[in-house]
């Protein structure tokens, strides 16, 4: 992946998926699957059909094993191809958990206002996560809606693998049973930190920066 970063933090990404455009059911492992607590897949990989074949086998064996599947709609130009398969795994639960920032929800619903979106995720979703950048985040669940704002930073460094960060935190908060607020506090903490620095790895301990915030004991 080859990116390039604005002087703001903005980027573009050139991507080469390379073997993972090979992606089959043979390579879906039912015993990994069934031991993790939650499948996370990647929209940017529903453009193989042979991919699309695994993506459903992976989320029948979690299913099977009493687990959750969750997917991220990737990008809005994802949507803009998939839309109407994206809006029937998500309504025929194929996924239980979906991750969108607000560009790709009003994508999905084909509108240009957020609440119209927003409420047409909700009838669709059994949970779904929405990023907004500067204004925060929100997890839905039916009619419950949890809302929280963005951690202040210092500079935007670079917006590379804010998604993918934001999700990793409140994963790894919802995966251990902990409410949505401090999940999604967590994903906004892992947020904001990976895009104060070039590049998409974090430079300090994740698990430090939450214990200092009172989001996960030391």
């Amino acid at each position: 992946c080859f990116v390039l970063v604005t002087p703001d933090g903005e980027r573009t990404m050139n991507t080469y998926l390379g073997a993972c455009q090979n992606l089959t059911e043979a390579d879906i492992d039912p015993a990994t699957v069934a031991a993790a607590g939650i499948t996370y897949l990647e929209g940017y990989l529903w453009d193989p059909p042979a991919a699309k074949r695994a993506f459903r086998r992976a989320a029948e064996i979690a299913h099977a094993h009493g687990r959750q599947v969750s997917i991220t709609l990737s990008d809005s130009f994802c949507v803009d191809r998939y839309r109407d398969e994206f809006r029937e795994l998500i309504a025929g639960r194929i996924v239980d958990l979906v991750f969108a920032n607000e560009h790709e929800l009003k994508s999905l619903y084909q509108t240009a206002d957020f609440d119209t979106a927003l409420a047409a995720l909700r009838q669709d979703a059994a949970r779904a996560v929405v990023t907004r950048s500067e204004k925060g985040a929100l997890a839905i669940a039916g009619e419950a809606t949890t809302a929280v704002p963005a951690f202040p930073i210092d500079r935007l460094v670079d917006s590379t693998g804010a998604g993918d960060l934001f999700a990793a935190g409140y994963l790894f908060g919802h995966a251990r049973g902990l409410d949505d607020a401090v999940s999604l506090r967590l994903g906004a903490l892992a947020a904001a930190e990976v895009i104060q620095t070039l590049g998409a790895r974090p430079q300090v301990s994740l698990w430090q920066l939450a214990t200092d915030e009172g989001l996960l004991r030391g």
